[in-house]
């Protein structure tokens, strides 16, 4: 919870710097178990055919995700520059069929060791 924090809160639109492996990992955990249990009134709604139930089901999910646009964008362009790498390749994934898979390698791929010109490694500063 604490590196979803860091993203949603301390780093929102930040896209300068860096991001360990761990703070998008944990983002994007967090982010889905978010988005599961925003469902769950939906589920209910449909279960007991409430449309009401459904309709604040389905708007919370949408507000949710229109929330998480930016910190989304902003920590996987942080995680390219883990890899000495622009925050532009984020398009790559707009590619088909390629381009899914390429940037989940990029997300798995370890981050350069050492000061980049992105800034300094975060590994080496722990969780900051």
């Amino acid at each position: 919870m604490e590196w979803y924090l860091k993203v949603v809160r301390d780093n929102y639109a930040n896209f300068e710097g860096r991001a360990r492996r761990q703070e998008y990992w944990m983002f994007t955990l967090f982010n889905i178990i978010m988005i599961l249990l925003l469902y769950i009134p939906m589920i209910i709604g449909t279960v007991i055919e409430s449309e009401t139930l459904i309709f604040i089901g389905a708007g919370l999910v949408i507000i949710y995700a229109l929330a998480m646009i930016v910190p989304s964008i902003a920590v996987v362009v942080r995680r390219l520059h883990d890899q000495d790498k622009s925050g532009s390749y984020y398009f790559i994934g707009f590619i088909p069929f390629i381009g899914g898979i390429w940037m989940l390698i990029l997300m798995i791929t370890e981050g350069t060791s050492g000061p980049n010109q992105y800034g300094e490694d975060p590994k080496a500063g722990g969780i900051s």
